[in-house]
């Protein structure tokens, strides 16, 4: 057999690249499927712009077998059975061809643009002005006003390709600036008093209502947390039955990794360690920047970014949630990008954590609604996470905290929909709930107190009525926030989703457009959360967080709080890193990764529902539903699967 010389290869990738031009002259154009998002909101203009940069996203290699080899490594009765794959075997395996991407490449500088460097194979990065983008791409680009008055900038119809390279195409990144993604936390506003000890009862309507109408202030204490802060880390892993096993069941050994998209202070991590742990403690931290960090003036051009302290509150929140409940493990890695509009780096921040494979449980806080996201962007994503479930990385991702409307807080709409990157079949999506009546106050070790946590709602306020104290249902679901979930309008059911009540009354099926479009159509969607934890500001956990830089949004408020510097925080931002810590334990006590998390818990969920969740049914209780959605017995659409019984998730031994 004839071996080419590496030269030789290139030339012979090269005239097939040159090849496939020429035939795309002559071979048509065809539409990328999904390629353009509805739009409602008032056009203000053309988009033009000297400058922008885009990824076109690139199908893998063998698609039939990446489905099979997921399926096989998740199968306890497969040979693969947890096979993880190593350090750079997913590109050589899946990566796509070289000779489509050199002719989508020829394709992009025939037509104008210049190629950049991108974080992976699966984007190929070119930039140019706007009006050549747009002619490449065969669309238009518009500006928009959206109901909250922010523009933005979108592709107005379908994305064109040349027929023979359209279908090694998923979409294009950067034709739109939505993907705006936001932290998913909530502190109780306005600021309230506080109590003369912790003993506050839980909030209620008529204080809500004279508070957002009238500006009257109403007494705020929660847990053993400083100044009746919140709840501490005995009381976070004393409420949900974790097991005594010391730094075995605490995380010992195992890299658990946080995505980030804002700067932060190394020193309120310390200080907050220092309370609760003491000074022999020092937080295990490792700080992994990417396209030069939040602080970078980095930034893809064309593309907006946002340096600065912006979401300290944000990374704060989710380092010391980790610590509370893995405070054994052996890394944090921060990895911090800067947050920009079209969402290229954070596509290259988690290209980063996929590449790297140090990171056995990544927890991320951040998101954007789905209909924001667009079906380019979240196919993109979806490769990424694959390949961390393929190398046996757990991820896991806040629900949302707009209830079944994720869109409000973003933009200001008011469609049912649920957040990404949390509905990605390979990301375990994790929702909300609250203690409610439970206020543990200052004891310890406080036990959990069956058939009192609900759905987090705050007293129900989060629905679709007219009126609720002089404001729209809808209006709370912003405000007071609400546990995200519904129905994807992208992905369809994974395999693993099985159970009482996943198909429900409210499951949705494919029908090519707003419900799991990437699905066949009358499939049956992916359905989210997966599981819920507290995540009630108004029950909350107890943050320290403090800020100088101007930037900073701990800064504008934490040192006004008694005692300075500590306040409570609530948000599926808590209850997700607060799951990723709790796999990261059991990962520590069994000596290994169990790769996504999704599989083995709707596997205990079918052995064992009662013995390893406690079941969130929303019988008795007034707070039942998550704006849309109820809570029931079994799955629902409010709180999954339910919340965890630490000892039994951790041990695999069940708890009664």
């Amino acid at each position: 057999m004839r071996v080419l010389s590496n030269r030789t290869a290139v030339v012979v990738v090269a005239g097939l690249a040159a090849a496939s031009f020429l035939a795309a002259q002559n071979s048509g154009f065809s539409t990328i499927p999904g390629s353009i998002t509805p739009r409602t909101d008032v056009v203000v203009g053309e988009f033009s712009s000297p400058q922008m940069t885009v990824d076109v996203v690139l199908a893998p290699s063998n698609p039939s077998e990446l489905s099979s080899l997921l399926a096989n490594l998740y199968d306890p009765n497969s040979n693969n059975y947890h096979q993880w794959l190593g350090q750079g075997q997913f590109y050589s395996l899946f990566a796509p061809a070289s000779t489509q991407t050199a002719a989508i490449a020829d394709y992009l500088q025939a037509s104008g643009l210049v190629l950049e460097q991108s974080s992976s194979p699966f984007l190929l990065r070119a930039s140019g002005p706007s009006s050549m983008v747009a002619a490449a791409f065969g669309t238009t680009l518009l500006s928009y006003s959206n109901p909250k008055g922010i523009t933005y900038f979108s592709n107005a119809s379908a994305i064109q390709m040349p027929s023979n390279l359209a279908s090694g195409v998923l979409g294009v990144v950067g034709l739109s600036n939505t993907v705006r993604m936001q932290p998913q936390i909530v502190r109780p506003q306005p600021l309230t008093s506080h109590p003369p000890g912790c003993e506050t009862p839980y909030v209620t309507r008529k204080q809500l209502f004279d508070s957002y109408n009238y500006g009257t202030s109403y007494p705020s204490g929660y847990g053993g947390g400083p100044g009746c802060s919140g709840l501490t880390p005995s009381q976070d892993n004393a409420i949900y039955g974790a097991p005594n096993l010391g730094p075995r069941g605490q995380g010992a050994g195992v890299n658990l990794a946080l995505f980030e998209l804002s700067a932060y202070l190394r020193s309120d991590i310390a200080t907050w360690a220092l309370y609760f742990y003491g000074p022999a403690y020092t937080p295990p931290l490792v700080d992994i920047d990417v396209d030069g960090g939040p602080l970078s003036s980095y930034c893809p051009p064309g593309d907006t970014c946002i340096p600065g302290y912006a979401g300290d509150i944000e990374v704060d929140a989710d380092i010391e949630m980790q610590l509370a409940i893995a405070p054994a493990a052996r890394h944090i890695l921060v990895y911090n990008a800067p947050n920009d509009y079209t969402g290229q780096t954070v596509l290259d921040e988690y290209t980063r954590i996929a590449q790297d494979d140090i990171a056995d449980v990544v927890s991320a806080s951040w998101g954007e609604c789905e209909n924001d996201a667009g079906t380019g962007y979240v196919q993109a994503e979806n490769l990424i996470f694959e390949q961390m479930a393929l190398q046996g990385q757990s991820m896991f991702s806040a629900a949302g905290d707009s209830g079944a409307f994720d869109c409000i807080a973003s933009d200001g709409t008011t469609i049912v929909n649920v957040e990404d990157p949390s509905s990605q079949p390979w990301v375990t999506s994790v929702g909300g709930t609250s203690f409610e009546s439970f206020n543990p106050n200052a004891n310890p070790n406080p036990n959990y107190q069956a058939g009192v946590e609900t759905v987090w709602n705050v007293d129900n306020l989060c629905n679709t009525s007219p009126d609720e104290g002089n404001f729209a249902g809808l209006f709370w679901c912003a405000a007071t926030g609400a546990g995200g979930g519904g129905n994807s309008q992208y992905w369809g059911r994974p395999f693993y989703q099985r159970g009482p009540g996943v198909t429900n009354p409210y499951t949705a099926y494919g029908n090519g457009t707003t419900q799991c479009s990437l699905a066949g159509l009358g499939k049956p969607c992916r359905e989210v959360p997966d599981i819920s934890a507290n995540a009630d500001q108004y029950t909350p956990y107890a943050e320290y967080c403090t800020g100088t830089d101007p930037t900073s949004l701990c800064g504008t408020f934490s040192g006004s709080q008694i005692p300075p510097g500590w306040f409570g925080i609530g948000g599926t931002s808590l209850s997700s890193p607060f799951w990723s810590a709790i796999v990261a334990d059991h990962d520590s006590l069994w000596n290994g990764r169990i790769g996504n998390a999704n599989p083995l818990l709707y596997l205990l969920y079918n052995l064992d529902p009662n013995g390893y969740f406690n079941d969130i049914t929303g019988i008795g209780q007034f707070t039942n539903n998550n704006g849309l959605f109820p809570t029931t017995p079994g799955y629902d659409l409010a709180t999954g699967i339910g919340t965890p019984k630490m000892g039994a998730i951790i041990t695999l031994v069940p708890q009664r």
